[in-house]
């Protein structure tokens, strides 16, 4: 992946950030961290910046509007990506299956 010793920075949305102390609140901010891969400390921190006002929903992002045919033509996209998905799935199950045999 990366270098050692390089760290990377990695940007959240404040929505992410506000969603993931959410499930902190249900789960534990350790088990919320492992789940969302992202490290403990930065979600101890939103959780601190939650308290004191700093991290409160609805303040930064508006909703994106988009035309009926913007949503259609992302829905047949994601569509056609989720087939090849299971395609390659199929055949990742097969040449399992086919490699399982071989080794008996």
């Amino acid at each position: 992946m990366g270098k050692k010793g390089l760290v990377q920075h990695r940007r959240y949305t404040e929505e992410f950030r506000i969603e993931a102390v959410r499930l902190s609140e249900s789960v534990g901010a350790s088990e919320a961290a492992r789940r969302l891969g992202i490290p403990e400390g930065s979600l101890w921190n939103w959780i601190r910046r939650r308290r004191v006002g700093k991290l409160e929903p609805g303040n930064h992002a508006a909703p994106v509007k988009r035309t009926i045919a913007e949503v259609e033509a992302e829905n047949a996209r994601l569509r056609g990506e989720l087939e090849s998905a299971r395609l390659d799935l199929e055949i990742v199950k097969k040449a399992a299956a086919y490699f399982a045999k071989e080794s008996r």
